[in-house]
């Protein structure tokens, strides 16, 4: 009787477990199918690469906050700062442009900018939360603000815009592909893959989970606490810095009003994903379905015309609520 028991007390969490797995890949499955059902063109080539290539900008920086938020932390900034690394590298291929001319030498060097700008906007969010021990929902809350200030006075309360020249060149890194595969997907793919493997297969990934569950028994498991939890904001800032790099030439202009709402849409894929908002427990491919989910229900709204597209924000803001409360539940259940 207690073996029997203690048999189904062990197979309860397997099929929880199983559930909490499959669930964003059923809802990704409802939902395909739900978008094919309410337009014929919602699985057409134009509209799936589309889609695809519009949430690779999201995706690139979600994975990024996979490992945030499995160490533990949060970060609101990351739409201003993306903003921000956009309005910097159009400023400075422009500038460069008598020097460099218009080519590859000045696409090359503006990524440069936009990587090494990402890079050092993580880094400074990560001393600040590391080493001077300020809440990360302080410091990135104060950031989100500098940065879009700090783009609007850039652009003079307008647009910066990148030369014509120089963004007629720049625009096939969004718009061109491989096998008619679009650049941004492409790039969104390697970085899932890289984001995965580092999250499972190394030291780093599962000292972010040690980090995120209990900081203290990380600490006492000889896992470099500090260095690992600036190390993921250093992380992210740059992978801001590699969507920036895909977003400058699809608009070819920055302004106070870019990246508005994507550290909302990111961290609800994340979560979506099925990543502990608490830390501890991050899946790279459960985010990038999350951001697949998030991409199909605007798409999918805009096509059916259910609603006004100027609410797609509240749905995304009713659905990271909706995932927490389950995994609260689900918590409270095991």
């Amino acid at each position: 009787m207690t073996d029997t028991t203690a048999t189904e007390t062990r197979a309860t969490p397997r099929r929880r477990l199983n559930l909490q797995v499959l669930g964003p890949v059923m809802a990704l499955i409802v939902l395909i199918i739900l978008g094919a059902s309410l337009n014929s063109n919602f699985l057409s080539y134009g509209n799936v690469t589309n889609v695809l290539a519009r949430s690779a900008f999201i995706g690139i920086i979600a994975v990024g906050m996979t490992f945030v938020i499995t160490a533990g932390g949060i970060d609101l900034s990351v739409g201003s700062m993306a903003a921000f690394i956009a309005g910097v590298m159009i400023m400075a291929m422009n500038y460069m442009i008598p020097t460099l001319g218009i080519g590859m030498p000045l696409v090359l060097a503006g990524m440069v900018v936009a990587l090494l700008t990402g890079l050092a906007a993580g880094l400074l969010n990560g001393f600040l939360i590391a080493k001077v021990q300020i809440e990360a929902f302080i410091v990135t809350l104060g950031a989100m603000g500098i940065y879009r200030s700090l783009v609007t006075w850039l652009a003079d309360g307008g647009t910066l815009s990148l030369n014509y020249d120089a963004r007629s060149f720049y625009r096939p890194v969004y718009y061109d592909g491989l096998f008619g595969v679009a650049w941004p997907i492409i790039v969104f793919a390697l970085v899932a893959i890289l984001g995965e493997l580092a999250m499972r297969k190394t030291p780093f990934g599962r000292h972010c989970a040690s980090l995120g569950a209990n900081e203290q028994v990380a600490r006492y498991s000889a896992v470099k606490v500090d260095r690992v939890r600036m190390a993921t904001y250093v992380l992210l800032g740059l992978l801001v810095g590699v969507a920036t790099i895909m977003y400058v030439p699809r608009l070819g202009s920055a302004s106070g009003s870019t990246g508005v709402l994507w550290e909302l849409e990111a961290i609800a894929a994340v979560i979506i994903g099925g990543t502990v908002l608490k830390g501890g427990f991050g899946r790279v491919w459960g985010t990038v379905i999350g951001v697949l989910i998030l991409s199909l229900i605007d798409n999918i709204l805009n096509l059916a015309s259910i609603v006004s597209p100027y609410l797609n924000g509240a749905i995304q803001g009713v659905i990271v609520i909706l995932a927490v409360v389950l995994q609260r539940e689900s918590k409270s259940a095991d």
